[in-house]
């Protein structure tokens, strides 16, 4: 396996109306490696982590994310691109009509996983990974807040990913909760699957340590936390 998961050379990171946002981007993220994405509010990040799964086109500089080149990258590799990467919303993002079981379900069959043995399986073993094996059947709106996370990451997971995005995945949790995502971010991290978050929780930052980007006035920098 590549050993940088991610990494781009003085790119341009710009908005869906043309707008640019960030300038001359540059940084690696290698495999098993915790990174942070931090910045104020509207200061890029999600747009920076758009770019890696390929939702926002790359114009201008380099950039590869899980083996793809993301200047130029033709529209029929976006899935398989995708397919390498899990994704973690603040906002949890779980399809509300269905139950925790047919939301993973979803997925895998929205990925080609046709064998029902299989399909099974894999949902087990994400939970499991999660320490929620006894949910299958609950609705999202049953869980709480940390619980829904908790499944939002095994969804991350079911694919086997080289990259977990994670946008402000704390957001929404307090801070007892907020360590145990954290907790299980960084055991996803030592098993050798790199995760880059996004936040402006400085907390998490100091208790949990890892490569620390900083946006600051459109500009991406590599800092330590008191720098």
């Amino acid at each position: 396996m590549h050993n940088k998961v991610v990494e781009l050379g003085d790119a341009f990171i710009i908005q869906h109306n043309l707008v640019q946002v960030l300038g001359n981007v540059s940084l690696k993220v290698h495999v098993g490696e915790f990174a942070y994405l931090i910045g104020r509010t509207g200061s890029g990040k999600s747009s920076l982590l758009k770019t890696l799964y390929a939702d926002l086109p790359l114009k201008e500089g380099s950039g590869s994310s899980v083996g793809y080149n993301l200047l130029g990258l033709e529209r029929k590799y976006i899935p398989k691109l995708r397919r390498k990467i899990g994704m973690v919303f603040q906002d949890f993002n779980l399809l509300q009509d269905r139950n925790v079981e047919a939301n993973l379900r979803f997925v895998l069959e929205a990925t080609e996983w046709t064998n029902k043995k299989a399909i099974t399986k894999r949902i087990g073993d994400v939970l499991e990974w999660v320490g929620l094996e006894k949910v299958l059947t609950k609705m999202p709106h049953q869980l709480s807040g940390g619980e829904q996370q908790r499944v939002v990451i095994a969804r991350a997971l079911l694919n086997n990913p080289e990259l977990i995005l994670a946008d402000e995945p704390t957001g929404n949790l307090d801070p007892d909760v907020s360590d145990d995502i954290m907790e299980l971010l960084h055991k996803i991290s030592e098993s050798g699957t790199a995760v880059f978050m996004a936040t402006h929780d400085y907390r998490l930052i100091n208790k949990f340590p890892g490569t620390i980007y900083k946006i600051e006035e459109g500009i991406v920098d590599q800092t330590s936390l008191f720098s």
